[in-house]
């Protein structure tokens, strides 16, 4: 009985056992719903933290947002090799086209101006300094207007241009009225005119080419018109003048129209111009212009202001003949009919030439075809002169090479030399896949360092840009991107300017045809795996820092031994540097490595480094 008494009563406990355990089981679940909910106290601090985040002022840029840091241990390793600053006469060097290696070459087209770049022996292996009382430009779009004195400390410009309304010093500033040689007025109602003929207001024309540009005012005052203008000058007796572009934020480049070809591809421009750029163009059978018509696209425009256009206002002020450039006017558009072009508008100072569509428009037939088979492969190699030969096209509406989008929507639809199976591996479908992979990568950058997408960054490089993704996420009135297409790598600048967006063939092995302290912001994906057995990665790092601004950054994206040993190099660079994992996760062996260039002058120990 008594056993049967305990069985009963053990049966009476259970329900409330199992009772008790499912309210607990409850009320736990009911809580953490209400805490996760946002309500509880500890996820209000978190929100609150969160809130408190700010990483806008650039002295404080924080690395330590999304990413964990992956820490480099190398046993029984000498340390880094630390770089000394160079000499203050070496502030504005540029490799490639210092003057003193420049005059033991010919002056034969322009010879001499083009690139020289030093033997090995010959390399600077120091940091360039900046000069005393350096400071950040003036944000877009006040930059385009005023530059910092001691930046740029070159007055000439001020005395040879005074009367021209290039630039003028005022205080401790250079000023920039917007004007020009052949614009004295100033390059608004200089591009005004041009618009009475050429769409520039409907985005039919985004991408220009200013050959001898100056000071690149034409470029500067075309962005608020949406069109992105290629400057380039060489570096002679007007002092500066692409520095004075860049340090106002506007895209321009050391060069000449000389005896190799220009570092473009075919088809690239939508508009070119010559505004007293003295290029002679009657010369050399033509082969300049030949050479503006291979890099102008299928009814693009140029632009002639200048001589010898209205020779009959101007003869004596330029000191010839009447005859004289009567007969070079007379060539100029002879040339340009030989190349398919029709001249469309002629009054004062200016005239304006259209190429046409396709070869089946031509009423004449050029003298010489070019016999190369690629006209994308320029590096280096000398100009002819002859016609560069369009694609074929199967009616006379049809543009060679295939019609364009008008810009933005230009930006994200096929290229045609996609489309038309042009880019070896390159498919619409991997094309739409690039462009979906670096907004991703970019909106992950842009969590990390809010400056990005800001004026703080104006000038921007991608130094291996390949469909220009990078610069296509980053498309903004407030920067704008140099896209470079290394020489060893797959050529996709066409596609790049097809989608209306500039860039340039460039060698990393060699310098980049650029003043120091022109970049805010380098971006530098899987270059040093391109280049690791092709030339030394320390003379790569150093140009960068020759090109990067003070307190400037730089992006690395790449395999982690790769960066590896980039960091160890940028260790003895005044570099501030911060390695992360990729935004997929420490899984990925693709890392990134986020560099700062601390603030330094030439002369002085200063430092924005914490361990100076």
């Amino acid at each position: 009985m008594g056993n049967k008494h305990n069985s009963a009563g053990f049966k009476t406990r259970s329900p409330l056992s199992i009772f008790i355990v499912i309210c607990l089981c409850c009320f736990f679940y009911i809580l953490g719903a209400w805490q996760k909910s946002g309500f509880g106290k500890g996820d209000g601090i978190a929100v609150q933290m969160s809130k408190q985040t700010d990483c806008q002022i650039f002295p404080d840029l924080n690395f330590e947002t999304h990413h964990n840091d992956v820490e480099i241990i190398e046993p029984s390793k000498p340390k880094a090799k630390v770089f000394k600053p160079c000499d203050v006469k070496y502030t504005d060097y540029t490799p490639c086209q210092e003057q003193d290696r420049a005059m033991k070459f010919p002056r034969e087209n322009m010879i001499y101006r083009e690139r020289h770049c030093p033997r090995e022996e010959e390399k600077l292996h120091c940091l360039i300094p900046a000069p005393k009382g350096y400071t950040t430009p003036f944000p877009w779009p006040k930059g385009r207007d005023y530059v910092h004195y001691a930046n740029v400390p070159h007055k000439s410009l001020t005395v040879e241009k005074a009367v021209q309304n290039w630039v003028q010093f005022q205080g401790d500033v250079f000023k920039f009225p917007g004007g020009g040689t052949m614009f004295p007025q100033g390059a608004d109602a200089y591009i005004d005119e041009l618009a009475s003929v050429i769409p520039i207001a409907d985005g039919s024309v985004r991408t220009a080419l200013d050959t001898g540009c100056g000071v690149a005012s034409w470029g500067a005052y075309l962005m608020k018109r949406n069109v992105l203008a290629m400057s380039f000058a060489p570096r002679d007796n007007h002092e500066a003048q692409v520095q004075f572009a860049l340090e106002r934020g506007v895209p321009a480049v050391i060069g000449v129209l000389g005896s190799i070809h220009l570092p473009y591809p075919s088809r690239a421009f939508d508009m070119a111009q010559c505004s007293r750029c003295l290029i002679p163009w009657a010369a050399n059978d033509g082969m300049f212009l030949m050479e503006v018509d291979r890099v102008l696209r299928p009814g693009g425009y140029w632009i002639l202001s200048g001589p010898p256009i209205n020779w009959k206002t101007y003869y004596q002020t330029w000191k010839r003949s009447k005859a004289d450039l009567q007969a070079e006017q007379r060539r100029i558009e002879e040339l340009a009919e030989s190349l398919c072009w029709e001249k469309k508008y002629e009054k004062g100072d200016i005239a304006i030439f259209r190429k046409k569509a396709n070869n089946k428009n031509c009423r004449r037939k050029s003298a010489s075809i070019c016999e190369s088979k690629d006209a994308d492969d320029v590096w280096y190699k000398e100009m002819e002169a002859c016609k560069t030969p369009l694609p074929e096209v199967n009616s006379a509406k049809e543009v060679a090479g295939g019609e364009l989008k008008k810009f933005p929507e230009r930006l994200f639809a096929i290229p045609p030399r996609v489309a038309k199976g042009l880019v070896e591996g390159v498919t619409a479908e991997s094309f739409q896949e690039d462009n979906k992979l670096w907004k991703k990568h970019v909106n992950a950058y842009k969590r990390n360092n809010k400056l990005i997408g800001t004026t703080r960054y104006r000038n921007i490089m991608d130094m291996n840009a390949g469909l220009g993704g990078f610069a296509a996420a980053l498309e903004s009135p407030k920067s704008w991107v140099m896209n470079v297409v290394p020489t060893i790598a797959k050529n996709t600048l066409g596609v790049i300017y097809e989608r209306g967006l500039v860039g340039i063939y460039h060698d990393w092995c060699e310098g980049f045809s650029t003043y120091p302290r022109t970049y805010d912001f380098i971006h530098a994906n899987g270059v040093f795996s391109l280049y690791q057995n092709k030339c030394n990665l320390e003379d790569i790092l150093l140009e960068m820092d020759r090109i990067l601004r003070p307190e400037g950054t730089v992006i690395f994206r790449d395999e982690v031994d790769v960066l590896n040993k980039v960091k160890k190099i940028a260790g003895g660079m005044r570099w501030d540097t911060k390695m992360m994992d990729h935004e997929d996760g420490p899984l990925v062996p693709e890392k990134i490595l986020v560099v700062v260039k601390q603030y330094w002058v030439g002369g002085t120990g200063n430092s924005t480094s914490s361990n100076q």
